[in-house]
């Protein structure tokens, strides 16, 4: 398993609590990856696992190389950006005072404060102070401290979280921004919607174990074994579909010339021509399954495996 970071069957417990189970997941660059789940479902233990505050009981983590919670951890966090999920900071301070403060802290020149708040479109507020700033602009500038010396590994913690749907768009134009300049962007989020279409990849966690990881198409096939079309037909039923499609396919008739089709997955594509070339079909249309329907379904086999 290779990319910038790593957690190798990672465990981690709490005394009896166990938050992490087993957990192998990779992080590339240049793509950003959603990290869903409930709360308790191991996502916050993964994250401070990346940033040395805690231990793996078992397994490895790996950030560039380098154990965050070793002897070199320090050289592994500077290349490392946190956007924690509740933002505070210091209302009597200002943009250009708080960006400053952190770049001191973090060891690296103030130089490209002024571009790093320009980049997250808030460059016109850095000299307000702090407490005049709205919830979405602190947000903001929460990103533009993470984005300070320019980190390879970014870890959003529900960066969207109480912004208006405006704000919430910029947040991930800036997240699409920084995967196309090469950095590895980690968003843990309960937005599940909201995030399906802006990411490269899906981790989905729950009770501590990790159901799931890949792309939504890589997701679909592990979870939904059908294809599902709906049909407006003329002239044509239920019965009359089922002789021509593919052995296990299913139709219902969903009102007047409406006729729902269900098909194996693999024959998706077979199924798709033989009722395009069928005269009566006036118009398809397919429903592949969101991210919200596939993290459900990937709970409720998990639950019924262990039950």
């Amino acid at each position: 398993m290779s990319g910038t970071a790593q957690w190798n069957d990672v465990t981690r417990r709490y005394g009896d609590v166990l938050a992490v189970s087993g957990v192998s997941l990779s992080l590339r660059a240049g793509e950003a990856t959603a990290l869903v789940g409930h709360n308790g479902a191991g996502k916050t233990t993964l994250i401070k696992l990346l940033l040395g505050l805690v231990r793996p009981d078992a397994g490895t983590v790996r950030v560039s190389g380098v154990d965050p919670s070793g002897a070199q951890g320090a050289q592994a966090r500077r290349k490392l950006g946190f956007l924690p999920e509740n933002v505070a900071f210091h209302g009597a301070m200002t943009g250009s005072e708080l960006m400053a403060f952190y770049a001191r802290l973090k060891g690296h020149s103030v130089r490209r404060n002024r571009e790093l708040l320009s980049l997250v479109g808030i460059a016109h507020a850095a000299d307000r102070r702090v407490s005049t700033y709205s919830k979405g602009m602190r947000q903001r500038l929460g990103i533009a401290q993470a984005l300070i010396g320019e980190p390879q590994l970014l870890l959003f913690d529900e960066p969207t979280s109480g912004l208006d749907p405006a704000s919430r768009a910029e947040v991930f134009n800036t997240i699409d921004l920084l995967r196309r300049g090469g950095a590895t962007v980690l968003v843990c989020t309960h937005a599940l919607a909201e995030v399906e279409h802006r990411v490269d990849r899906v981790a989905v966690m729950h009770r501590g174990n990790l159901l799931a990881a890949g792309t939504l198409d890589e997701l679909r096939e592990g979870v939904v074994p059908e294809a599902r079309f709906r049909l407006r037909a003329e002239g044509l039923v239920g019965e009359d579909l089922s002789t021509r499609l593919p052995a296990g396919s299913r139709c219902t008739e969903a009102g007047e010339g409406i006729v729902l089709v269900s098909v194996p997955a693999a024959e998706k594509m077979a199924a798709l021509r033989t009722l395009a070339q069928l005269p009566g079909v006036r118009d398809i249309s397919t429903a592949a399954p969101g991210l919200e329907d596939l993290y459900r379904q990937l709970v409720e086999r998990h639950e019924a495996m262990a039950a």
